[in-house]
């Protein structure tokens, strides 16, 4: 599956490549060593989209505004392939210190930080706009409608939201359906080897509701790149502790299985981990970032790469999450409701629980 082997997002006719290029990493006015440069920002991006790539992912709040800038200026320099591609952008995030109305989800806010966004990116026009995180002081109907008026007016094509209880996006997604307003069509989440706990809620709500799931941080902050091991994480923690903390024993053991799958492959160990992920139900495209073209060239080796299903599976059992009540309860509940008989429905579907004795599996 090469990046230009589209599919489409959520319930919507919006094709986009199986992986996402993330540019939270565009720019270095964080400092410390986070980003990358301008001009090494451009080299990924051009490298991405050379390779069929056509889905890029930012935020108002990257690297201050400048991941978005730098996605502009480059599409700027290169006149007719905006329109070939596929950009997302997040509001929520406040950019101006002392102002309680300039972040978050109020209709203020929104079509503000719209406007700012379309100013940075240069551009008429924002494919995919995200809800970054769910404002809990603003009625969800304010910010449903907010988007579905600047659908309505061509700024923004399709509308999604980020880092939301499954319960609050149901309802966002409820009102809409009934009100004719935008529906979403996407829902970005963390999940990887080591972030399974979506799959409790989040994911099935996702398949049942339409929403395309993307994950982020895939490689869990690089703890799955390969890098991280039980005889040197200690060490090489102290580089990204503030991101990871301490590995657990079940985080270690997650890194031997998935270090035993790529040695079996002849591959490494994020391709592993990639390939894992872009295996599982419900997921439409993965995010993925880099700060240097040679991270960029590894991860996408995971594009071409599928694992068998004994791979898959001793990868999931390791990992195997424990997921909020009632999801062990309703891995039985087919035994009291079928009464012994077999059915064949719903739950054979991507994004459903499916019932099995040794736990719930997607």
């Amino acid at each position: 599956m090469p990046l230009n082997s589209y599919l489409t997002l959520g319930r919507s006719g919006l094709r986009v490549s199986p992986f996402c290029l993330g540019t939270m990493t565009f720019g270095e006015d964080l400092g410390g060593g986070f980003g990358a440069s301008v001009p090494d920002s451009e080299k990924i991006l051009a490298y991405y989209l050379e390779q069929g790539g056509n889905f890029l992912d930012t935020a108002n709040a990257y690297t201050s505004g400048h991941s978005e800038k730098i996605i502009g200026d480059f599409f700027q320099q290169h006149k007719g392939r905006r329109a070939r591609v596929v950009i997302a952008t997040k509001f929520f995030m406040n950019l101006f210190a002392g102002d309680p109305n300039g972040g978050g989800g109020g209709r203020k806010a929104i079509v503000a930080q719209c406007e700012e966004s379309l100013r940075r990116l240069q551009t008429d026009y924002i494919d995919l706009y995200y809800l970054h995180l769910w404002d809990r002081f603003t009625p969800i109907e304010e910010t449903m409608r907010a988007l579905d008026d600047l659908v309505q007016s061509g700024k923004v094509r399709y509308v999604g939201f980020s880092d939301t209880p499954a319960w609050k996006v149901a309802q966002a997604q409820t009102i809409a359906h009934f009100r004719g307003w935008a529906p979403l069509i996407a829902l970005q989440i963390e999940y990887s080897l080591m972030q399974r706990t979506v799959e409790g809620e989040l994911v099935p709500m996702a398949g049942e509701l339409g929403l395309g799931v993307l994950p982020w941080s895939p490689l869990k902050s690089g703890a799955l790149s390969g890098k991280y091991t039980r005889g040197n994480g200690v060490k090489m923690q102290g580089r990204r502790g503030s991101f990871l903390g301490d590995f657990t024993e079940k985080q270690y053991d997650i890194i031997d299985a998935v270090a035993k799958v790529a040695a079996e492959r002849h591959t490494d160990s994020s391709t592993v981990a990639l390939a894992w992920l872009k295996a599982q139900p419900g997921v439409s495209s993965t995010i993925i970032g880099a700060r240097t073209l040679e991270q960029l060239e590894k991860n996408l080796k995971a594009v071409d790469s599928t694992l068998t299903p004994e791979q898959i599976a001793t990868l999931s059992d390791v990992s195997k999450p424990s997921l909020n009540f009632p999801a062990d309860m309703l891995v039985h509940s087919h035994n009291y409701s079928h009464a012994g008989a077999t059915v064949n429905g719903a739950s054979s579907k991507p994004g459903f629980l499916v019932p099995k004795d040794d736990g719930p599996r997607w």
